[in-house]
């Protein structure tokens, strides 16, 4: 099987890497007729740079890459990407229509769909570009918090990293879930990591974003996640009206400071799931959620996964065994 790999310029390696790599396990595992072909290929097939600095050599041009793929893979350079050429978008547009399935990944979603390859699909792209991606593209049913989409013949995959989980659903559709799970294995990589996007976005965003009064209110609920955080208890902590900091909210994060708050405690929940040995109530404790239910809710909908699973796929080593009874970890310090 052929798979074609288009790099637009400056690209991240670890998604070419993170691709190949998982192809070049499999073909380990797999006898010489059922192995991957792999082709990188960018527009003009010369040495190009990546996004790092790192330079790169493709195996072909696109005008030396005429052979029709089985698969087309189209990863994103970094940021948003420009309209491709007229030269470009006409290969896309043959290989694609030649091939069994083709797809993106991260912002290649864009390439595809300046050359009306995803009109009217499903598809993904980075967290940070999918509301631009269903701005410019509207006949495009853009999911920005699935890690994989796909819809018939084309998948589409999230930023960076994501690519390996692409790769990994591939291998599971070619050659079933035992050679994709080998090949996760032999990684040290999820075969299908829990949750979506907002696992990896939506408290990071909240954080990096805030300034000034929205600074000072991740602090106090970083030191008070069992207080009262209500909207006119947040307003009096900065000293101004809670209606003045609701728009500030909005325009400053796009969400309302009760959002934050959820996301701020999720994000508690989370460090203590990952780094402690404590109960689940008693981290729904710490948290602020006082309960295990609300917490269960609040895990499902912002992360999509539930707290005792999030807990056994990130919790760290050396962080012990999680313990039965809240008596057995205090956490209300």
């Amino acid at each position: 099987m052929l798979i074609t790999i288009f790099a637009p310029g400056k690209v991240h390696l670890l998604e070419i890497a993170g691709l190949r790599d998982a192809f070049f396990e499999a073909n380990c595992k797999m006898a010489a007729g059922d192995r991957y072909r792999v082709q990188l290929v960018t527009e003009e097939g010369v040495v190009a740079e990546s996004a790092s600095g790192v330079k790169y050599l493709p195996d072909a041009g696109i005008k030396d890459a005429a052979q029709p793929c089985d698969t087309l893979i189209v990863t994103g350079p970094y940021g948003v990407p420009a309209r491709p050429s007229e030269q470009v978008m006409r290969w896309l547009r043959e290989q694609a229509r030649n091939s069994q399935r083709y797809g993106s990944t991260c912002t290649g979603a864009f390439l595809l769909a300046h050359a009306g390859l995803l009109a009217s699909r499903r598809a993904t792209t980075h967290w940070e570009y999918a509301d631009r991606l269903a701005a410019d593209f509207p006949d495009i049913r853009v999911e920005p918090d699935r890690i994989f989409v796909r819809d018939g013949p084309v998948f589409c995959s999230a930023g960076v990293t994501a690519a390996t989980d692409l790769a990994f659903a591939l291998i599971e559709e070619d050659h079933g879930r035992a050679l994709a799970l080998w090949v996760a294995r032999r990684l040290v990589v999820f075969l299908k990591r829990p949750g979506g996007q907002s696992q990896f976005s939506a408290a990071l965003t909240a954080q990096t974003a805030a300034t000034g009064p929205i600074e000072r209110i991740r602090l106090h609920i970083l030191e008070h996640p069992r207080g009262d955080l209500g909207l006119d208890a947040l307003a009096r902590v900065v000293g101004v009206s809670p209606r003045h900091l609701s728009r500030l909210f909005r325009a400053e994060l796009g969400m309302s400071p009760a959002a934050y708050v959820e996301l701020m405690r999720i994000d508690i929940a989370r460090r203590l799931l990952e780094d402690s040995a404590a109960p689940i109530k008693a981290i729904a404790f710490a948290a602020g959620f006082g309960s295990t239910t609300t917490l269960r809710r609040a895990f499902l909908r912002r992360i999509g996964v539930a707290p005792l699973s999030y807990r056994l796929r990130f919790q760290t080593a050396g962080s012990g065994k999680a313990v039965d009874d809240e008596s057995a970890a205090d956490l209300s310090g």
